[in-house]
């Protein structure tokens, strides 16, 4: 397990890449899905703030690695919405 500094990093960063790939993509559509593209700007910000908060909180009976390592996946497994919603955008 990394630091929780170093997750807590890689957390903002791909959540900032994120955010910057949906403004990107709602400016550049030919469509103005405007509604469609602030609901998933503040998924994005409520995705951060959440797993940002979880690191620094774990759950208490659980092991730490295996806290982090379900942290980690279920984390991936919200970037891999965001990106498919940010696709079909």
């Amino acid at each position: 397990m990394a630091n929780k500094r170093a997750l807590k990093q890689a957390i903002n960063a791909i959540c900032e890449e994120l955010f910057v790939e949906c403004v990107a993509a709602s400016l550049y559509s030919p469509e103005n899905h405007k509604d469609d593209a602030e609901a998933l700007l503040a998924s994005i910000i409520k995705t951060q703030a959440e797993f940002t908060t979880r690191v620094s909180h774990p759950e208490p009976g659980m092991k730490p690695k295996l806290y982090y390592k379900d942290l980690r996946e279920k984390f991936m497994a919200h970037v891999s919405d965001i990106v498919d919603q940010i696709n079909n955008h």
